[in-house]
C-alpha cells in the first residue's frame, strides 16, 4: 500500500500505474490505483487485515499424509534430522516444540498434531471480540489493557498445502500447513504467538476451547513464545466489509 498526495488535477490514476508499470517492469507491477479523500489513511481507515503463515512440517519419508494424520513441526535451526518411526509416523528425535524460555527447542517427549485439530481451535475465534492480551508481546503499557487489546476474528482456518520444492528427492514437493487469519486488527507479534501456541495445544490434545481459556490468563507465559517470522505474510488489506466467500481457506 502507498498512497500519493498531489495538489495536481491532471494526474489520473492511470498515469500513475503506467508509471510505476514501466520502471522496472517484470519485478514491480501495480494491482490497482484509486483515488480517495484527504481523511484516508492507509492503516487506520482498514476494516480487515488478512495474514498467511506457511508453516513446514516434517512427517517422515515416502508416506501418505492426510490433514488427519499427525505431523511434527520441522525444526528451523539447524540439527541432526536422525529419525525412528513410533506408532505409524516418523519422529525426529530433536522434536520440535515451543518452550518457556522463549524460543523453540527440542525435548526428549514428541509433540505430534493434526492439522484438524488446529483448524478446531481456530474456529472457535471466528464472529468473536476478544482481548488477545496474553498473546501479544513488545507491546506499549496503553496497548496492554481494555478496548486497545480487543480483535475481532473475521475468519480463522488452517489446512495442509504442498508447495513445489525442487530439491526434494521424491519430486512430491513440500508438504505446509497453511494457516489466514483475517481479524479488524492484530496486535503486536499476535499472529506468531497465536500460531506457535496453537501448535503446542493441538499437540498437547487441547479441548477445542483452549484459546479462548487463554484469553482470561494474566500472565503471557501462559501462551508461547512466537513463531519464527519466515513463512509470515500480510497478503491483503480491506477497506470494504469482509466477504467471507473471498477466504483463501473456506
Amino acid at each position: 500500500m502507498i498512497i500519493l498526495d498531489t495538489w495536481r488535477k491532471d494526474v489520473k490514476p492511470s498515469d500513475i500505474e503506467d508509471a510505476i508499470n514501466s520502471a522496472a517492469p517484470g519485478k514491480i507491477r501495480v494491482i490497482s490505483v484509486s483515488q480517495v479523500s484527504r481523511v484516508f489513511h492507509p492503516n487506520f481507515s482498514a476494516k480487515w487485515r488478512r495474514y498467511l503463515y506457511i508453516f513446514p512440517l516434517n512427517d517422515g519419508e515416502n508416506r501418505e499424509q492426510s490433514i488427519d494424520s499427525e505431523v511434527e513441526v520441522e525444526n528451523f535451526h539447524t540439527s541432526n534430522n536422525v529419525g525412528k518411526q513410533s506408532n505409524g509416523c516418523y519422529e525426529n528425535i530433536e522434536n520440535l516444540l515451543i518452550n518457556d524460555e522463549g524460543g523453540f527447542g527440542s525435548h526428549e517427549k514428541p509433540r505430534n498434531f493434526t492439522i484438524c485439530r488446529v483448524n478446531l481451535l481456530l474456529q472457535r475465534l471466528e464472529g468473536k471480540l476478544l482481548s488477545y492480551k496474553t498473546f501479544a508481546r513488545d507491546t506499549k503499557a496503553s496497548r496492554n489493557i481494555g478496548p486497545p487489546t480487543e480483535c475481532f476474528i473475521y475468519h480463522a482456518r488452517a489446512t495442509e498445502a504442498i508447495l513445489p520444492c525442487p530439491v526434494n528427492d521424491h519430486g512430491e514437493g513440500r508438504k505446509v500447513m497453511c494457516v489466514e487469519l483475517v481479524a479488524n486488527r492484530f496486535l503486536r507479534k499476535m499472529v506468531r504467538v497465536l500460531v506457535a501456541t496453537l501448535v503446542r495445544e493441538a499437540a498437547a490434545g487441547a479441548d477445542e476451547d483452549a484459546l479462548l481459556k487463554l484469553m482470561d490468563a494474566t500472565c503471557r507465559r501462559a501462551t508461547a513464545p512466537p513463531a519464527p517470522p519466515e513463512g509470515l505474510c500480510l497478503v491483503d488489506v480491506g477497506y470494504t466489509n469482509f466477504d467471507p466467500q473471498n477466504s483463501l481457506i473456506p
